[in-house]
């Protein structure tokens, strides 16, 4: 079991960059410049990391007090997206809806702000869904780990804790934007990797001695699943923090998934399972022959190809997609440098046969051998003037679904 890390106080660092993709922005930004490798150990591993502030408005571009101000007074602020939670309440933290909420789900401003002016966290989900800049950040992320991320927001008052002492079942990455809270992190996790079909034991109490740390704006906190932790806000200080979870697919998960696609196709799982055998000397021993046999013939190369292109339409299909163009477009310049949008969730496929396609959010696109190449010289950037004949009608079905951008 690996312990938590504090790094110390770092030099100062660039963030973003002309020359960095959307993805080395990302990455940068979230996890302090640590080198990707090491972030990819971090994720693999089950210690926290405690990432010290680069500068108080390392995050202020993503998110300020203003921007949940704004939001709340539009029609979107409703529930479930906007939701309450305050500890001091007996039994489950949530707030009531009907204490800051009218009947049909809408926000009622004068009674969400009684309730946070005595002491009630505020809480809003997904809102990556609604705020371009943290739609952009986590895009960034989701192409590096290739799997789907959420935001959600914490505005706690001063003096105030939200949640009670918990683990949550995904990975998170906590990111203080302004004001200040004091965090108790434990090493030792309240429960093994859990997921979301995991029941909370409702008298889990944290093991050890915590380590105690104030996250200042600027700081970012990294939290395995399956780590203790809580947070508050000082006496006259405020907070607000971005939490990143990571929706990354267990393997149980996987395998429900892949047994479902293989069903149609392997006659072996579609064999009745020989109950009438159990009563038997030998029943559980035939079960445990004819399973693993079963096993065996899902676990093979094309079993794993295809769970890979599983895995990366799902994210295609589950993200909003943030297409390279607006409601216009200008036409076709044969000399300008185009490259495939960072902002596009799209790969190619090859299925058994050797054909090619292009999988995005829309669906799919057949490749030839050559639109295959070009597709190839679009992830540096070419025009279509270099990719040669029929390559500008391709380039404009491409650009027409929002997967080219100037390179």
């Amino acid at each position: 079991m690996a312990a938590g890390v504090t790094e110390p106080m770092p030099h100062d660092a660039p963030q973003s960059g002309p020359d960095l993709s959307l993805t080395e922005e990302a990455v940068a930004l979230g996890f302090g410049g640590m080198a990707p490798e090491a972030v990819l150990a971090l994720r693999e591993g089950t210690g926290w990391h405690h990432f010290p502030s680069r500068g108080a408005q390392r995050f202020a571009h993503l998110l300020s007090l203003a921007d949940v101000d704004a939001y709340l007074r539009t029609d979107g602020a409703r529930n479930p997206r906007v939701a309450m939670a305050d500890d001091s309440r007996q039994g489950s933290a949530a707030v009531p809806l009907e204490e800051y909420a009218l009947p049909d789900g809408r926000v009622d401003l004068p009674r969400l702000f009684h309730r946070f002016d005595k002491g009630a966290s505020l809480v809003l989900s997904q809102f990556q869904d609604t705020h371009p800049p943290l739609a952009r950040f986590c895009r960034g992320l989701e192409k590096f780990f290739l799997h789907g991320l959420q935001t959600n927001i914490y505005l706690t008052p001063p003096g105030a804790q939200g949640f009670r002492t918990h683990y949550d079942t995904h990975d998170v990455l906590v990111m203080q934007v302004s004001g200040r809270k004091r965090w108790r992190v434990w090493d030792k996790p309240g429960m093994e990797y859990p997921t979301r079909n995991t029941p909370w034991p409702g008298d889990l109490a944290a093991e050890g001695e915590p380590h105690t740390f104030i996250l200042e704006p600027g700081a970012a906190l990294y939290i395995p699943r399956g780590i203790m932790h809580d947070a508050a806000t000082e006496p006259g200080e405020h907070s607000l923090h971005i939490t990143l979870g990571f929706m990354e697919i267990c393997w149980a998960d996987m395998l429900r998934q892949l047994l479902t696609a293989e069903e149609a196709e392997n006659v072996a799982l579609r064999h009745a399972v020989p109950t009438w055998r159990l009563g038997g000397p030998d029943g559980v021993a035939l079960l445990l022959e004819q399973m693993a046999e079963r096993l065996r013939g899902v676990a093979g190369q094309a079993q794993a190809e295809r769970v890979s292109v599983m895995l990366l339409d799902q994210l295609n299909e589950d993200r909003q997609p943030l297409p390279a163009r607006g409601l216009f477009l200008a036409p076709l310049d044969p000399a300008q440098r185009l490259r495939l949008a960072d902002g596009m969730h799209h790969h190619v496929a090859i299925t058994p046969d050797g054909l090619a396609a292009l999988h995005w959010t829309g669906g799919h696109i057949p490749l030839t051998e050559a639109q295959l190449g070009w597709l190839e010289a679009l992830t540096e950037g070419a025009t279509a003037a270099e990719l040669g004949e029929g390559a500008p009608e391709f380039l404009d079905r491409l650009r027409r679904d929002g997967l080219l951008e100037a390179a």
